[in-house]
């Protein structure tokens, strides 16, 4: 069975796609860049600031769907410019806390939607 997931408290689709489905119990994500919900509007900063927003948008489509950050299986990860990658380990100590890091892939990418530095999809199991 498949089921589309939307939640207010995460960016709305900028396209032609759902936030997340779950099929089978595994939740699939869309690729979120580090808009605030709130205003539409990407968030001001660098990377960091950025990638709290895109984690915070992941988590509020897991807690619509009745999960947490420790159903993450995994995270693919794109940046916009992979010596920023240190700083994106600091922010996943970050958010995580004490809690076990999920498998993960992080690539360089040329571009991302609406000027975004990071991008992340998210993959996490019932």
């Amino acid at each position: 069975m498949r089921n589309i997931i939307k939640t207010n408290k995460a960016p709305a689709a900028i396209g032609t796609y759902s936030q997340a489905v779950e099929s089978n119990g595994i939740l699939f994500t869309s690729g979120q860049v580090g808009i605030d919900p709130e205003t539409s509007e990407m968030v001001e900063g660098g990377v960091a600031d950025q990638a709290i927003r895109v984690l915070k948008n992941i988590y509020a489509i897991l807690s619509e769907s009745g999960l947490d950050k420790t159903s993450i299986i995994k995270l693919n990860v794109f940046l916009k410019d992979l010596d920023d990658f240190s700083i994106v380990n600091d922010t996943f100590k970050e958010f995580f806390g004490d809690n076990e890091f999920p498998a993960r892939t992080t690539v360089e990418v040329s571009e991302l939607p609406l000027g975004a530095l990071i991008e992340i999809d998210c993959i996490a199991s019932r």
